[in-house]
């Protein structure tokens, strides 16, 4: 009966390691988050393929950059002054929990203009079931509003996933993890 409890609570906590995971897309890849032209960050998001549970990750030098997400209005303006949220980090990751157009921008005069900014499209599930809300769908990031072109979701800052996160690191939701972690060990006591 011991066996079937440790198998039976091994099987789910390795359950909920596979539904946890996602992308992490580091923005512009080993360049980072910059202004000195190595990126063409349109074309950079253009071969990405984004999800709902991916996490975009913007690494930087906090002196020079800065991320703002803006409304689609002032990401094509590179209008600065009318922000939704700014990070300051240096090394910002932003979970996706919700389908749309996310506007990103570096908010340092000039820079903007100079290309470095950012539209990342997240398309709504294919006809899949949308799954049920648990522990770990809470986000800082509030869902899109329905009409993307006017405004976008404010930013926030999830747990930092390891340096090495080129295009395909897997994201584990900790709290989540945390939780099924103490629903297992009931299952072994």
């Amino acid at each position: 009966m011991a066996l079937v409890k440790h198998l039976t609570a091994l099987f789910f906590f390795v359950g909920v390691i596979a539904v946890s995971s996602g992308t992490v897309y580091e923005v512009g890849d080993s360049d980072g988050w910059n202004n000195d032209g190595s990126v063409d960050y349109k074309t950079w998001a253009s071969t990405k393929n984004f999800h709902v549970g991916d996490i975009i990750r913007f690494v930087y030098n906090p002196l020079e950059n800065n991320v703002m997400l803006v409304s689609r209005k002032s990401f094509h303006a590179c209008n600065s002054t009318d922000f939704v949220s700014v990070i300051i980090s240096g090394n910002d990751s932003i979970p996706i929990t919700r389908p749309g157009h996310y506007y990103y921008i570096c908010g340092v005069p000039g820079h903007c203009e100079a290309g470095q900014k950012v539209d990342i499209r997240v398309p709504k599930p294919s006809s899949s079931p949308a799954p049920s809300a648990s522990p770990s769908s809470w986000s800082p990031i509030p869902p899109p509003t329905e009409h993307p072109s006017d405004s976008s979701p404010p930013a926030g800052n999830a747990p930092h996933p390891s340096k090495n996160s080129a295009s395909s690191i897997e994201y584990y939701s900790t709290g989540l993890l945390a939780f099924h972690l103490l629903i297992a060990v009931g299952f072994l006591l």
